[in-house]
């Protein structure tokens, strides 16, 4: 079975995180999150994979390689000018003709049965199918109406208060049949939702809607980052240690994912579920509270403590931090008394001095420097890097 995943966007939404990498290999609980994506479809059947590159499409590349490390057929599509979501899988089709095929965006994190969605079409008779999730606030995205059959009578993107006639989202994974491209132009920029559905259903097409079950984010804000690393670190069974651990007179309380050659230091306390990489240096009276990952060869100073947080690799946290509900980018340096309140995105090599608070929602842009002391209310921004947030 065939699926295309689209991966062309920048993540801007998503910055000081997606300066140096594309969305898709943001970490989650130390792994790419394409990784885990990719995982699911392959272990549901979908191994023949095209994925349609753009932003940083060699960081793709090498998260995944040809494929076979997931029992995959790995074929890359680079995208050389922007062409919304529809234009991208048209620019793919060579590789997806002659069958129905899933998309799905590689900003996706989810544990939903797709095989039941592209089974479920098969017998539909429509030209697409929509995966839709019931959410509490749908304004973000695009809602459907259906009838008693699933098909869907209404859609309309992004509504306005007075226009949310549905709380049923679109997921952004569809099932297409290959008559879709008949409808999608070549070289220009096309959307499934603002364009193509809108067409499909002008020119008197039916489009199902299949009501998923289960987990599903795309990742578009660190909240929702936040949310996927908590389901796939719910996920851990066991403490486990890959390689060696060195412990003295702590306590440990799982499930935990050690990578090697960690250190634990007296009287540190760790709660699962949390995930460690490999050559962290934790020292004395740590506690490191459920729902953390550690990246690789970080250092935990004296007395610091982190609650559900993304420490990615390299970070340095001083004697006495406390770090909550926030994540960390690569080799951030943060030094000692800090308090790095909720919601707190930290972008790589950034320099956090003695004392520093930093409210909660707040976003420090690459390499930025913060005197001791400081009270940080609103972002911090670098004008060495573009200072857009908004946007995909």
């Amino acid at each position: 079975m065939k699926v295309c995943i689209m991966c062309g966007g920048e993540g801007t939404r998503l910055r000081p995180l997606t300066f140096e990498r594309p969305k898709p290999t943001i970490p989650i609980g130390g792994v790419p999150s394409i990784q885990h994506l990719v995982i699911h479809l392959a272990n549901l059947g979908f191994t023949d994979i095209v994925i349609t590159l753009g932003y940083l499409g060699d960081r793709i590349r090498e998260a995944l390689g040809d494929g076979s490390l997931y029992s995959a057929d790995i074929t890359y599509v680079e995208e050389k000018t922007k062409l919304g979501t529809a234009g991208s899988v048209k620019n793919a089709e060579e590789y997806l003709e002659g069958t129905p095929f899933l998309v799905v965006g590689g900003d996706h994190v989810t544990d939903i049965n797709l095989l039941e969605f592209y089974r479920e079409h098969k017998k539909n008779g429509a030209i697409t199918s929509i995966g839709l999730i019931s959410i509490d606030d749908p304004s973000e995205y695009g809602i459907a109406e259906l009838d008693a059959t699933f098909t869907i009578r209404r859609f309309k993107e992004k509504p306005s208060p007075g226009e949310i006639f549905s709380n049923l989202a679109s997921t952004g994974m569809y099932v297409c049949n290959s008559e879709i491209f008949d409808y999608i132009p070549t070289g220009r920029k096309f959307d499934f939702a603002r364009d193509l559905f809108p067409a499909l259903m002008h020119d008197g097409r039916t489009i199902k809607g299949w009501l998923a079950r289960g987990n599903w984010t795309d990742v578009g804000s660190p909240s929702m980052l936040r949310q996927a690393e908590r389901w796939k670190l719910a996920d851990i069974g066991m403490t486990t240690i890959k390689g060696t651990l060195s412990v003295r007179d702590a306590q440990i309380t799982g499930p935990v994912r050690f990578g090697d050659a960690i250190s634990l230091g007296s009287r540190s306390r760790i709660i699962g579920p949390v995930s460690i990489g490999e050559g962290a240096t934790i020292g004395e009276d740590v506690i490191i509270g459920p729902y953390t990952s550690i990246g690789d060869h970080c250092v935990i100073s004296n007395g610091s403590k982190i609650f559900s947080s993304s420490i990615y690799s390299g970070v340095r946290i001083g004697t006495g931090s406390t770090i909550s509900g926030s994540i960390i980018d690569n080799d951030v340096v943060i030094r000692d008394g800090c308090s790095i309140e909720n919601d707190t995105v930290i972008g790589p090599r950034a320099s956090i001095g003695e004392g520093v608070v930093v409210h909660s929602r707040t976003r420090l842009w690459p390499e930025v420097n913060v005197q001791p002391g400081t009270v940080v209310k609103e972002y911090v921004l670098n004008d060495a890097y573009d200072t857009r947030h908004e946007g995909s």
